[in-house]
């Protein structure tokens, strides 16, 4: 179990943070990622596994005028 801004959510054990975020119905190109505690860069996102314990905080960018 981990939990995605602040709400428990059951995931695949060893799932990359890019997919999860897709899974969760995240755009990768408008979303900024904390995780633990720190700030992820886009760049390392198919490079981090998700953990049992994690918590995560998703910010997604919309434009506007």
């Amino acid at each position: 179990m981990i939990k995605l801004n602040g709400k428990e959510v059951n995931n695949e054990n060893g799932i990359q943070l890019d997919k999860l975020l897709i899974q969760e119905g995240y755009f990768i190109d408008r979303v900024a990622i904390e995780l633990n505690g720190n700030i992820i860069p886009k760049d390392e996102y198919s490079n981090i596994t998700i953990k049992d314990g994690d918590s995560l905080e998703a910010v997604s960018f919309v434009g506007g005028g």
